[in-house]
């Protein structure tokens, strides 16, 4: 039986310890990455994974601190944590369950005991069957399935026709689309759309994006495009 697209991220410094539960997992039918430290794993897209095997003891940022981290992100707050760890003394047990831990697994341990764990935290926390997609750039946030667009903890409000010419742009950044191109992909089909149209929509998705309206930039002669050269926070 496959489990419907739950991922799941395993963090840990002993490769071939990953390598043993990414390939178990994924014979139980998750969707399995990997990251060696957890400098690696903060610059992947933690949002879209279901649950998160995360180790103690690592290089400059610890399996606790980083737990810290996920925690305080409102994107990745829930998602369930569980961590592996060589140590077992009770105040690390306290430590990781103070913050937030929802098992604590201490090697060496079985990948049947991993797998039972895992399947108990995703029940216990009622995590989806599926993980939403998301595209993201900075602190702007598309979740592709159900449509959300977020600045850092703000949700804004697009119309369809904004958040279809949003994901295209950041899809596709630095590419220039015409007001043809734009017309032909986002107002498929309809007919009697003018060119003026394009503009106020661009207008008004640059107003709510803001402080990343400053991204979406004009090529005079050509169209526009998501510059991702733009920086916000100067």
């Amino acid at each position: 039986m496959r489990h419907n697209a739950i991922h799941i991220l395993v963090i840990d410094d002993e490769e071939d310890l990953c390598e043993i539960l990414q390939f178990n997992l994924e014979m139980d039918g998750y969707c399995v990455n990997v990251a060696y430290s957890a400098e690696a794993a903060l610059k992947m897209n933690l949002a879209s994974y279901n649950l998160i095997l995360l180790d103690v003891m690592m290089g400059d940022i610890s399996g606790f601190r980083m737990a810290k981290q996920l925690r305080n992100n409102p994107l990745t707050a829930k998602i369930p944590i569980i961590f592996l760890t060589a140590r077992n003394e009770e105040n690390d047990l306290l430590t990781g369950f103070g913050l937030g831990a929802d098992d604590y697994i201490t090697k060496p341990f079985s990948t049947k005991e991993v797998q039972a764990r895992i399947k108990a935290v995703l029940k216990r926390s009622g995590q989806p069957k599926y993980s939403d997609s998301i595209l993201s750039y900075d602190e702007l946030h598309l979740f592709l399935d159900s449509k959300k667009v977020m600045v850092g903890t703000t949700e804004l409000f697009l119309t369809k026709k904004e958040f279809e010419i949003l994901k295209l742009l950041l899809e596709n950044k630095n590419h220039v689309y015409s007001r043809e191109e734009l017309l032909q992909r986002v107002w498929t089909n309809e007919v009697c759309v003018l060119d003026r149209t394009i503009d106020v929509n661009i207008t008004r998705l640059r107003h709510k994006i803001a402080p990343y309206g400053k991204n979406i930039v004009t090529r005079l002669g050509y169209g526009y495009c998501f510059d991702d050269t733009q920086n916000v926070h100067s």
